[in-house]
């Protein structure tokens, strides 16, 4: 069982919760895009690297092919640094980042659906193992939860990535998918009672 879906807020186990991003957390990353838009080559390389994890781990979870991952991540951070020069820092530059890379995938989805699909069988198990490294405490958590999360409509899946998986703050969220902040929490909501079904289920 994943620890996204059973810990608590509070202490677990006499361990600290995992405590949520904020703006306060987010400043030096924004700092590194005003940086790099200003024409710093090291801010350019910094924000790329402060953030390639969460863009690759968002692509993954939102396009439901971790095949194509890396290159919808490196999509991401191209059309980021085209327009970087457009970034005023109004939201932090994670949300502004993730906002661009949802657009990626949809635009990828909207170009996969356009082509005739070779075959109608989507492999989540095969393609989550080919996808991630093996041997690390958590990967057959990884994989049971991508398992699960396949078959949570897209924009539920989408809102308990963010908030639950990247853990970022609802605001962020709701600002990165272009939605209230109340239809993100219902969204969550309505993802986990899903999730804790199909566990129970299990």
């Amino acid at each position: 069982m994943t620890p996204a879906l059973t810990a608590p807020p509070a202490q677990k186990n006499g361990a600290p919760a995992r405590t949520r991003r904020t703006d306060a957390a987010d400043e030096p990353v924004t700092r590194l895009a005003l940086a790099a838009r200003d024409g710093d080559p090291e801010a350019v390389e910094r924000f790329v690297r402060a953030l390639h994890r969460d863009v690759l781990r968002y692509v993954a979870h939102l396009s439901a092919d971790p095949q194509a991952a890396d290159d919808l991540a490196q999509d991401t951070f191209l059309r980021a640094l085209g327009s970087l020069h457009r970034f005023e820092g109004r939201s932090s530059a994670r949300t502004w980042l993730l906002s661009i890379a949802r657009r990626t995938v949809v635009d990828s989805l909207r170009h996969a659906a356009a082509r005739p699909r070779l075959s109608d069988r989507d492999d989540w198990q095969t393609a989550a193992e080919q996808a991630q490294p093996r041997g690390l405490p958590g990967f057959d958590d990884g994989i049971a939860l991508a398992e699960l999360l396949d078959a949570i409509p897209a924009e539920r899946r989408e809102a308990f990535v963010l908030t639950q998986v990247l853990q970022q703050p609802y605001a962020e969220a709701a600002a990165a998918i272009g939605c209230p902040v109340g239809t993100v929490r219902s969204r969550v909501a309505r993802a986990r009672a899903t999730l804790l079904e199909a566990i129970a289920a299990a």
